[in-house]
C-alpha cells in the first residue's frame, strides 16, 4: 500500500473519533448524571448545563492520559507507522461497534475496559504477525506488548470495583449515622461542617492531583500548586462552610442540593479528564505517528520511536472534543436509557424491577442474609438499637405524585458523587484510565445497599441486575479483545478490501442497532402509559385505572385477532411478533396491579367491599394475561414446527369463536373507556352464546377425532384455543360486573 492510503486511514480515524465520542458519551453519561437526576437536586436542564460545564472544564486535565494510546499498551519503537495506523484502525471500528451495541441495550459498559482489551488485542494481532514474519527468531510477544503497564490498568480496573463499592457503602453508612434519613433538622445543625469537608475533598483530588495533566497548566503553576495543597484544602474547607452556614442561616436553603450540583460537575470533570483518552486517544496517536513518520526519510519502515516521549496535547483539540461531548449529552436518547438502568437499581422504593431473579442472585441474598444474621447475634442490643434507629428508612406518611418522587435523597446523591470522583480523579493523578462507569457504578450499587434500598422485596432482583451489568463489564474485555484481534488481521491480509468491507459492515450494525433502539423505545412509551400520574384522590385513581384498563383491552383486541388471522394461515412472521409482545403485556398488567396498590393504600380500613373488588380485577387480569401468553406460544410454537395446519372446517368455528370472544372484548373496552355500561345483560348473554357455541364445536371435533381427521396435535390446539377463548371472556365480562356494581364514578349511567 502507499502513503497515500494512510492520509485516508489517518482521514477515518479523525471521523472515527468524532463518532467515537458520540457513542462513548451516549454510555457514560449515566456516570455522571444519575445521581443528581435520580435525587431530582434540580430541575432537568439545570443539572444538565452544570454537567456540561463539567465536560468542558475536564478535558483540559486530560494531557496526561493520552499517553495511554500511545505506549500504555505496547512499546511503539518496535512498530512502524503503518502497523500501528492498522491497529488504531482495528481499535476504532471494533469500539464503534461495541460501544454502540451496549447503549442500544441500555447496558453501562467501561469505555476504558474497552479501548484496553481493544489495544491489546490489535497489538496482539500485528505482534505475532511480526513474528511469524521473522526468519531467524528475534523478539517474543512480550517484548512487543508493554505487559507491566497493561496488567497494572486491568488490575486497578478490576480492584475499583471491591474499592468503590466499600466506600460507598462505608461512606453511605457513616452519612446515615450522622443525618439519618430524616436528615434536615441534622443538617441545620452540623451540615455546614460536612458540606465543606465534600468540597473540600473534590477540590483536592481534582485540582492538587489533577493540575499535573492540565493542558492549560505550565510547570510552575503546578509545582506551586502541589507546595500549597494545604493551604488551598484549608481555604477552600473554611470559605465553602462560611458559605453553606449562610445558605442554611440567611437563606434557608437546603444545602445539599448545591453540593449535589457541585458533585454533578465535579464528576463530569473528572470523567472528562480521565475518559477522554478512551475516545480520542487512539486517533490522536494515529496522527502524531503519521506526522512522524512523514517527517523521516522512510515514513512507510521508520520504527515509532516518537511516540515513547511526552507529548503535549493540544487545548483547542481537547475543547473541540469537549463542545461534541457536550452536544451529545443533550441530544442523545441512548444516554436516558442507559441512565435509567442504573437509577432503577439504586431506587429507593419497591417498584416494577427490570431484572427478574436468577439462581445466583438468591445465593447471594441467603448468604448475607446469613452473615448479618449472625453479625447481629453478637452485636450488643444497646448498639443494635441505636444503630438501627438511626439507619432504618423512613416509612412514606405522605402519597407524593408519582412523578415527582425521587428515586432516593440528597445524602445518597451526594455520597455518590464525592466518592466517585474522589476515586476517579484519584487514578486519573496516577495516569490510570480506570474505569469511570465501574467506579460511579458500583458506588451508586454500595451506597444504595448501604441504604437498605436492596430490601427482602427487591434484593434478588437488584443483585441480578448487577451481576448483569458486571457480567457485561467481563464480556466487554473478551469480545474487544477478539473483536479487535479479528479486524486488526482483516485490515492487514486484505489491505483496501478489508478496510471497505469493515466499514460496510459498520454501517449495517450501527442502522440496525439504531432501528433496534427505536423499537424499545416505542415500546417503552406504550407501556409508560399505564403509569398514574397521581396517586392521592381515590375516585381520580380509580377512574384512571379503568382507562388505562380499557387501553389494554384494545390492546389485547389487536393482539388476538392478528394471532389468529396468522395461525389460520400460518404465518410464522406475524405470529412471532405477537410473541415479543407477550412480555410487554405481561409488564403492562403488572404496572396496572401495581396501581391498583397503591390506589388500595388510599381506602379506609373499613373500606372492605371495595377492596374485595379491586383484588378480583387483579385476578381477572392476571387470567386474561396467562390465557393471552398461552394462545399465543402454543399457536407460534404449532406453526414454527410445520405441523399440519388447521383444517378448514376447524378455521370456520375458531373464527366464528374469536369474532364473538372479541366483540365481548371491544364492548367492555368501550364500557370501560366512556364509564358508561351500554348494555351488561347484552354482554352477558353474548358470554352465554360462546359458551354454548364452544360446547357445540368440542362436540363436533370429538367426532374428528374418531374419524382420524383431525390429528393430536391439531386437535389440542383446537381444544386450547376454544378454552382459553371462553376463559378470557369470562374474565371480561367479570371486570365489567365489579366496575358497575362496585365503583359508582359521578359520569357513569349506571344501565343494570
Amino acid at each position: 500500500m502507499g502513503i497515500e492510503l494512510y492520509y485516508v486511514i489517518v482521514g477515518m480515524l479523525i471521523l472515527f473519533a468524532v463518532f467515537d465520542l458520540v457513542v462513548g458519551v451516549t454510555n457514560d453519561a449515566v456516570n455522571f448524571l444519575n445521581s443528581s437526576i435520580g435525587s431530582k437536586a434540580a430541575p432537568f436542564i439545570t443539572i444538565m448545563i452544570i454537567a456540561s460545564l463539567g465536560i468542558l472544564a475536564g478535558v483540559t486535565f486530560s494531557g496526561g492520559m493520552m499517553e495511554v494510546a500511545r505506549k500504555g499498551i505496547f512499546h511503539p519503537e518496535f512498530f512502524t507507522m503503518p502497523e500501528l495506523l492498522t491497529i488504531f484502525l482495528a481499535v476504532m471500528i471494533t469500539d464503534i461497534l461495541l460501544l454502540d451495541l451496549f447503549n442500544t441495550h441500555g447496558l453501562p459498559t467501561s469505555t476504558t475496559v474497552s479501548i484496553v482489551f481493544e489495544l491489546l488485542g490489535a497489538a496482539v494481532a500485528l505482534s505475532v504477525l511480526k513474528i511469524l514474519s521473522q526468519a531467524n527468531g528475534g523478539l517474543a510477544l512480550w517484548d512487543y506488548i508493554n505487559t507491566a503497564k497493561a496488567m497494572a490498568i486491568v488490575g486497578g480496573i478490576l480492584l475499583s470495583i471491591v474499592v468503590a463499592f466499600a466506600s460507598g457503602a462505608l461512606m453511605q453508612f457513616v452519612s446515615r449515622l450522622i443525618f439519618t434519613f430524616d436528615y434536615k433538622e441534622r443538617l441545620n445543625r452540623y451540615g455546614a461542617v460536612w458540606g465543606g469537608v465534600a468540597m473540600t475533598a473534590i477540590t483536592f483530588f481534582i485540582l492538587v492531583k489533577g493540575s499535573k495533566g492540565a493542558t492549560f497548566m505550565d510547570a510552575e503553576t503546578v509545582t506551586w500548586i502541589k507546595g500549597n495543597s494545604l493551604t488551598i484544602m484549608a481555604a477552600i474547607f473554611v470559605v465553602s462552610a462560611i458559605a453553606l452556614q449562610a445558605m442554611i442561616s440567611v437563606f434557608k436553603i437546603n444545602i445539599l442540593k448545591p453540593i449535589v450540583l457541585v458533585g454533578t460537575f465535579a464528576l463530569a470533570m473528572a470523567f472528562a479528564a480521565n475518559d477522554l483518552v478512551n475516545f480520542i486517544g487512539v486517533p490522536l496517536a494515529g496522527l502524531n505517528a503519521f506526522q512522524s513518520a512523514l517527517a523521516s526519510a522512510d515514513p512507510m519502515n521508520v520504527t515509532m520511536e516518537a511516540l515513547s516521549k511526552k507529548v503535549q496535547s493540544q487545548t483547542f483539540i481537547m475543547l473541540l472534543a469537549g463542545a461534541i461531548m457536550v452536544i451529545t449529552l443533550w441530544v442523545s436518547k441512548k444516554a436516558r436509557t442507559v441512565t435509567e438502568t442504573e437509577i432503577s437499581l439504586g431506587q429507593q422504593d419497591e417498584g416494577m424491577e427490570r431484572f427478574e431473579s436468577v439462581w445466583l442472585s438468591r445465593r447471594i441474598v441467603n448468604l448475607f442474609d446469613s452473615l448479618f444474621t449472625s453479625v447481629k447475634a453478637f452485636t450488643p442490643e444497646p448498639v443494635r438499637k441505636f444503630v438501627a434507629h438511626r439507619v432504618t428508612p423512613l416509612t412514606e406518611t405522605k402519597h407524593v405524585a408519582h412523578k415527582e418522587k425521587p428515586s432516593f435523597d440528597l445524602v445518597r446523591a451526594s455520597v455518590n458523587l464525592m466518592v466517585a470522583s474522589a476515586v476517579v480523579s484519584f487514578a486519573t493523578s496516577l495516569k490510570l484510565p480506570l474505569s469511570t462507569t465501574y467506579v460511579t457504578f458500583m458506588v451508586a450499587m454500595g451506597t444504595s445497599f448501604s441504604d437498605q434500598a436492596w430490601g427482602r422485596e427487591s434484593a434478588v432482583y437488584r443483585i441480578t441486575g448487577v451481576l448483569t451489568v458486571i457480567g457485561g463489564w467481563f464480556m466487554t474485555a473478551l469480545i474487544a479483545f477478539i473483536a479487535a484481534f479479528i479486524t486488526a488481521n482483516i485490515i492487514y491480509h486484505f489491505n483496501v478490501v478489508g478496510i471497505i468491507g469493515m466499514m460496510i459492515f459498520v454501517g449495517v450494525m450501527v442502522w440496525k442497532n439504531k432501528k433496534r433502539h427505536a423499537d424499545k423505545e416505542k415500546s417503552k412509551e406504550e407501556i409508560t402509559i399505564y403509569h398514574l400520574k397521581k396517586v392521592e384522590n381515590f375516585q381520580e385513581s380509580v377512574s384512571e385505572t379503568f382507562d388505562h384498563l380499557a387501553y389494554l383491552l384494545k390492546e389485547y383486541r389487536t393482539s388476538f385477532e392478528a394471532a389468529f388471522d396468522a395461525l389460520f394461515q400460518e404465518d410464522l412472521e406475524t405470529l412471532r411478533a405477537e410473541r415479543k409482545r407477550v412480555k410487554q403485556f405481561q409488564n403492562s398488567t403488572n404496572i396496572i396491579i401495581a396501581n391498583i396498590f397503591k390506589v388500595l393504600r388510599l381506602l379506609q380500613k373499613e373500606d372492605n367491599k371495595i377492596s374485595y373488588n379491586y383484588y378480583q380485577i387483579i385476578r381477572r387480569l392476571q387470567k386474561l394475561s396467562d390465557g393471552h401468553r398461552d394462545t399465543v406460544i402454543k399457536s407460534t410454537m404449532h406453526v414454527a414446527n410445520r405441523h399440519k395446519g388447521l383444517l378448514p372446517v376447524q378455521i370456520e368455528e375458531l373464527t366464528e369463536i374469536k369474532n364473538v370472544f372479541l366483540y365481548i372484548i371491544e364492548q367492555v373496552e368501550i364500557a370501560l373507556s366512556k364509564k358508561d355500561i351500554i348494555d351488561c345483560h347484552h354482554i352477558g348473554s353474548k358470554f352465554h352464546y360462546l359458551r354454548e357455541l364452544v360446547d357445540d364445536y368440542n362436540t363436533n371435533q370429538i367426532e374428528r377425532i374418531r374419524d382420524d381427521s383431525s390429528k393430536t396435535r391439531l386437535s389440542i390446539m383446537f381444544y386450547s384455543i376454544s378454552g382459553n377463548c371462553v376463559m378470557m371472556a369470562k374474565q371480561n365480562v367479570k371486570m365489567l360486573e365489579i366496575f358497575n356494581e362496585a365503583f359508582p364514578l359521578k359520569d357513569k349511567k349506571k344501565a343494570c
